[in-house]
């Protein structure tokens, strides 16, 4: 049998590809996880052979999860599942770490071939990824280009600040100081073009309910 975690701070979504994963008579579910501790947790009790990870925890962020387990578990095979947009953290999630990459939305229909390319030592994208990623194309729209050139570390302030988190509790949050995410967020008004802190809120607003839509 093949071992797989499912770490997602969501129950309905674990418990959706539990039921997918549970129909396959090679797959097992060895555990289950809603945060990077008890996910770290569950991979050294479980040793799974893939994880399912969503980008989006509770008190820490899937690419630094990724990036941890891959430092204590270079063989551990990892897939990323998550709703943000592929075409800025698909090549994030690989350069991190996992082996593939699926939406959430097409999640339901692939998420069992999805898996097997992972396990069978394949790379998983969309086709339209596979296709930007092959020509080298950047796509420019909506600015873009210029979030992409944001530090993944930057890209998870910029993020935070669109969902109205505090300079305060996101230096609580990512573990870091004030002083620290102060310098993120002037690299980000720097990267972006942006004159002010209202603008970079804004900015962020607007970028935050563009994933989530």
């Amino acid at each position: 049998m093949t071992k797989i975690l499912i770490v997602d701070d969501h129950p309905l979504v674990r418990a959706g590809f539990a039921q997918l994963i549970g129909d396959c008579p090679d797959l097992e579910v060895c555990g289950e996880a809603a945060d990077m501790s008890e996910a770290l947790k569950q991979v050294d009790a479980t040793a799974p052979d893939l994880a399912i990870i969503d980008l989006s925890l509770a008190g820490g962020s899937g690419l630094d999860l990724i990036e941890r387990i891959k430092a204590r578990n270079s063989k551990l095979l990892m897939l990323v599942a998550s709703m943000h947009d592929e075409t800025l953290y698909a090549e994030r999630v690989l350069a991190a770490g996992a082996r593939g990459y699926i939406n959430k939305q097409e999640a339901q229909d692939r998420i069992i071939h999805a898996i097997r390319q992972v396990l069978g030592g394949k790379v998983y994208l969309s086709q339209n990824m596979t296709e930007r990623l092959l020509n080298g194309l950047v796509d420019a729209n909506n600015g873009r280009r210029d979030i992409d050139s944001l530090s993944n570390r930057e890209l998870q302030v910029f993020e935070l600040i669109g969902q109205g988190v505090s300079t305060s509790q996101m230096a609580e949050q990512l573990n870091l100081s004030t002083k620290t995410i102060e310098t993120h967020q002037a690299h980000i008004k720097k990267k972006l073009g942006l004159g002010s802190a209202h603008e970079l809120t804004q900015r962020a607003i607007r970028w935050v309910m563009g994933q989530d839509s």
